[in-house]
């Protein structure tokens, strides 16, 4: 009966989980730290123009014009700060996602992939905040370089103005990032039970880019009042969550909170399409070098 158990739950691991093999939180960790940044470095290489067009349509109060030019200004900063960010993310996500998968029963996995999605989230925040207050500054034209920003951003309003939104960024990437993950992860799952089989790269491509896609479109407004507060700079025309919503409101209307959806969702989607599908094959390709590995160490999920 125990054995009986056990065994539909190790279906919702990931592929990076041996069937048999006891959790491993240093291994999953470290694979989940190579894996993260990989796929968080091409997606955002690939990927900057998009979401710089995104960052300029929310950031334009109003009915104001947004510039074509400079789309890929303060990308090689943006990845100094992606690349720890994703790999921080994924390091803690996978390790908390097997072992919440072994804690809780089969039928509450969607669970445990949204805990682990918020928990990875708020990890990786503490990086990712000040890479997004540094990256949309850049983006709209206030600094020229990263150092710039960094050293400009903490002489006027301290270091506390690298976190600025920080509250906003964490009320749009909590849900995001559980969401998605969530998405990605519930898609899979019924998919291989249906089909009986692994799923192939263009498979993890295509969930990946429905999940981003779909999350991205839900999370937009929140992504408007994260990018305002962000932006705002020394200016302080925003005072908090509450107050950037009053009066976005009150000057633009309720529509403003869809300023961008249409670069946002492409770039999620297309972003989704690429990080997971390179995700999977990166974890894929490190568990094929562990010691004595074997191929039907790949028939997890």
């Amino acid at each position: 009966m125990s054995n009986s158990q056990l065994e539909p739950q190790k279906f919702f691991a990931s592929v990076s989980m041996g069937e048999e093999k006891p959790f491993d939180f240093l291994r999953i960790l470290f694979e989940g730290v190579i894996a993260g940044g990989t796929a968080g470095v091409v997606v955002e290489t690939a990927l900057y123009p998009i979401d710089t067009i995104k960052t300029r349509l929310q950031a334009a109060r109003g009915g104001g014009k947004i510039l074509l030019k400079g789309l890929y200004s303060g990308l090689a900063g943006n990845l100094a700060g992606v690349l720890p960010a994703s790999a921080i993310f994924v390091g803690v996500y996978e390790p908390t996602k097997q072992k919440l998968l072994q804690s809780f029963p089969e039928n509450l996995s969607a669970v445990a992939h949204l805990t682990a999605g918020a928990i990875g989230g708020a990890a990786s925040s503490l990086i990712r905040v000040p890479t997004e207050v540094v990256k949309q500054r850049m983006q709209t034209g206030q600094f020229a370089s990263a150092p710039d920003a960094v050293r400009l951003i903490v002489a006027k309003e301290g270091f506390k103005g690298l976190y600025a939104g920080y509250g906003s960024f964490l009320l749009r990437d909590l849900p995001f990032d559980a969401i998605q993950f969530c998405i990605y992860e519930q898609l899979r799952i019924g998919y291989k039970l249906a089909a009986r089989r692994d799923l192939n790269d263009p498979e993890n491509a295509i969930i990946g880019a429905f999940a981003g896609a779909l999350t991205g479109a839900v999370t937009t407004p929140l992504d408007v009042i994260k990018t305002r507060l962000m932006v705002q700079g020394s200016a302080n025309q925003y005072k908090g969550i509450i107050g950037c919503v009053q009066t976005i409101v009150r000057e633009e209307g309720t529509q403003a909170f869809l300023k961008g959806i249409g670069p946002r969702v492409l770039w999620i989607g297309i972003g989704g399409s690429i990080f997971f599908g390179v995700l999977e094959r990166t974890k894929q390709l490190l568990a094929q070098r562990r010691p004595g590995a074997q191929k039907e160490n790949f028939k997890q999920c």
